[in-house]
Parts: C-alpha cells; sequence; structure tokens
C-alpha cells in the first residue's frame, strides 16, 4: 500500500512539472513571453548537451561541488560542537550567544568581500564562507536541541554511573539528533548558496561564476542551464540525506498530525 501511495506521488509531481515544462515551452515558442529573457526547456537541454560534451560542465561543477561539500562538513561540525557546548555550559552560551546571534543577523552577501580580502580569490573563501552560512544553520538548531531535551534521560543515565562522555556521546547526541538533521537539511542548501555567492564575488571557475559570465553575454540559456543542474544537485543531496535519516533513525515511529475530517465508511 505504501508503495503504491509513493508511486502515485511520484506519477503527479512528474504530471506538474511536466504540465509546466510544456506550458514554458509553448510560451516562448508562441511569442508569449520573450525567448530572449526565458529561453524555452528544448534550448536548455541542447544546451546542456553541448555544455556536457564540451568537459566544461564537470569542470564547474567539481569546482561548486567541492566548495559546497567542504563548507557543509566544516560547518556541520563547528556548529554541532558549539551548539552542544554553549548548551551544555549555560553561562559560556549566555555570553556568546548574542554574538553569534548579532553574526548571524548580518547579509553574508555583504560580507563576502571582506572573505575574499582575507582569504583571497581561491578554494578558501568559498569554503569559508559556505561553513559559515551552514554553521548558523546546524548550531541554533543543535543549541535549540540540547536546551530542550528531556532532562530525566541526562538524569537516568548518571544514576546508572555514566560519565560526562558516555553520557554526551549515547544520550545527549541520540537525542538532539533529529533536530541535528534538520539543521544539517537546511544547511545543504546554505552551503551551495555560500559557494555560489563566493564565486559571483571573484573565481575563475565554477557554476556562480559561470552564470556571471553568462549573464554579461545576456547567455539566458546557459544560465538557465546551471540553475536546472543546482536544482538536481539539491535534489541528489537532499534525497541522500532522506536515505540516511532513514537508516539512522529506523528506531523513530513516524506520525503526523491529522485534523482532517473523518470519514464515517
Amino acid at each position: 500500500m505504501r508503495e503504491k501511495t509513493e508511486f502515485s506521488l511520484l506519477l503527479v509531481r512528474a504530471a506538474l512539472i511536466a504540465a509546466a515544462l510544456a506550458f514554458w515551452q509553448y510560451a516562448a515558442v508562441s511569442g508569449m513571453v520573450s525567448a530572449y529573457y526565458t529561453s524555452y526547456p528544448t534550448e536548455i537541454l541542447l544546451d546542456l548537451i553541448d555544455f556536457a560534451q564540451s568537459g566544461a560542465l564537470w569542470k564547474h561543477a567539481s569546482v561548486t561541488l567541492s566548495e559546497a561539500l567542504m563548507g557543509l562538513f566544516y560547518g556541520t561540525v563547528t556548529g554541532i560542537f558549539t551548539g552542544v557546548l554553549f548548551g551544555q555550559f549555560k553561562r559560556l552560551g549566555k555570553v556568546f550567544l548574542p554574538i553569534v546571534t548579532a553574526i548571524h543577523g548580518v547579509p553574508q552577501l555583504t560580507l563576502a568581500p571582506v572573505y575574499i580580502l582575507w582569504f583571497g580569490l581561491g578554494f578558501t573563501s568559498k569554503v569559508f564562507l559556505a561553513s559559515l552560512m551552514v554553521f548558523f544553520n546546524v548550531f541554533f538548531a543543535t543549541f535549540g536541541a540540547v536546551n530542550s531535551m528531556e532532562k530525566k534521560l541526562v538524569e537516568s543515565a548518571t544514576l546508572l554511573g555514566a560519565g560526562k562522555v558516555q553520557t554526551l556521546w549515547h544520550v545527549v547526541l541520540p537525542s538532539c539528533s533529529p533536530w541535528i538533521l534538520t539543521g544539517i537539511r537546511n544547511g545543504l542548501g546554505s552551503s551551495l548558496v555560500g559557494a555560489i555567492i563566493g564565486e559571483y564575488m571573484g573565481a575563475a571557475a565554477g557554476f556562480g561564476w559561470m552564470i556571471a559570465y553568462a549573464t554579461s553575454y545576456f547567455n539566458i540559456k546557459r544560465v538557465m542551464s546551471c540553475i536546472v543542474i543546482l536544482l538536481l544537485v539539491g535534489v541528489i543531496m537532499n534525497f541522500s540525506l532522506d536515505k540516511a535519516e532513514q537508516r539512522l533513525f529506523i528506531w523513530r515511529p513516524k506520525g503526523a498530525l491529522d485534523i482532517g475530517p473523518k470519514s464515517n465508511s
């Protein structure tokens, strides 16, 4: 029954996407909208094929994905560590939380030129920007989870003789892991955004650089091709995270709030 439901949902999604693409194609070809500004699906598909055959796609993809994945890794590790640290040591959290919140309130786009000035136009500045954007998502999720977790769990572990490290590793982190994973999920998109913003500011390769370059020459089909690739990358990364979540939290029962009308049948 579950597989049948998932298959039907997949068909609905595919039908909606196909309808949207068909309308886009018709609108551009018929002149309803200007193809000069929007391009259209068949033209984008041909450009994607040319992009891949030229070898440029793999070059730019490797640069952007390396920056984004490295940023995701460093941002996740530092976010979890800092969130747990501030959550466990309350005074430390009270001192530094307003500072972290204030930095988070500053749009990172405005600080990107500063990071490039500090770390140069190379790989490091993009990774730093992506890491910082991931860090805030993971940190706030972890910090909130640690502060709201059930204290009786920690007390029970202590009564059973568990040390601080054992309690942290076997009680605190597993209890907070669903919220941490939510922060990582939000960080997936942030890592790509950070890498792209860094490439906009200054780079020699990457999808951000390619989009800026194509835009300067009014090559809208290449811009759309890069956007399509980034969409696919986001879908693949989220799918991978879904599979990891299913394996990690196989013990967690699934529930949903059902407030719809009840059937009498």
